[in-house]
């Protein structure tokens, strides 16, 4: 018979000693290791060191490191609460949609770990009932809720790697045009082949200012709600 998940287990057993830590000792312990270290560093070696535990100690509480993960994704994603409804579809997702972009940003390991397992505790369950409550209106069955909100979880999912990933190779957009040639890019223009590419290397701001991500989150996430819009009927 298949072991109930974490969510389904009590914390404390009906008899023995009382446990030395709490579940969500382990995960805030674990958190920390990853937001200094980065997730390859989380280990039950490593997180029992910082608890100042013995290793096979963790496994009265978790049967591994899956299950490890699972606390640190709801421990972080607790760090807020979703958003008030205010009634507006759209003004609720894109609440959403900063919220959570802004949970990642602190957490960055969040978008390392595979979006193919769900992790099912109670706060990563209020924010999947946030956005599902925003996403529902009368006429729009299940499954197109469904894939609404995949679009802009996915989507949120998707910027905070991109900007996370240009953080940690310690260069910017700007750095990597300044390094290229000056007379290649001449060349690109001048050759006629790529207007479309030659008009955003010669007009385009964003590229190139210090709230680039920032303002592209805005705009990119504003035409994710126009899209969901035309599928709202």
């Amino acid at each position: 018979m298949d072991r109930p998940p974490i969510w389904l287990r009590p914390e404390r057993a009906a008899r023995g000693p009382r446990p030395a830590h709490s579940r969500d000792e382990i995960a805030a312990a674990a958190v920390r290791v990853a937001d200094a270290e980065g997730l390859a560093a989380v280990s039950m070696r490593r997180v029992a060191t910082e608890l100042g535990t013995g290793t096979t100690s963790l496994y009265r509480y978790v049967d591994g490191k899956d299950e490890l993960f699972d606390l640190m994704v709801d421990r972080a994603m607790g760090d807020g609460r979703p958003p008030v409804p205010t009634g507006n579809w759209r003004v609720d997702l894109a609440a959403v949609a900063h919220a959570q972009r802004a949970i990642m940003l602190r957490h960055p390991w969040l978008v390392r770990l595979p979006a193919t397992r769900p992790v099912l505790g109670p706060n990563t369950l209020a924010w999947l009932e946030a956005t599902y409550a925003a996403v529902d209106v009368p006429g729009l069955d299940a499954d197109e809720v469904l894939a609404q909100a995949a679009t802009l979880l996915t989507f949120v999912r998707g910027h905070a790697l991109e900007e996370l990933t240009e953080r940690e190779a310690g260069s910017t957009m700007a750095d990597w045009l300044t390094k290229q040639s000056q007379r290649y890019a001449e060349q690109v223009i001048g050759s006629g082949v790529y207007p479309h590419l030659s008009r955003m290397m010669i007009e385009a701001e964003t590229p190139h200012a210090a709230d680039r991500f920032d303002r592209l989150f805005a705009r990119s996430l504003e035409h994710v709600l126009t899209g969901l819009a035309a599928g709202r009927g």
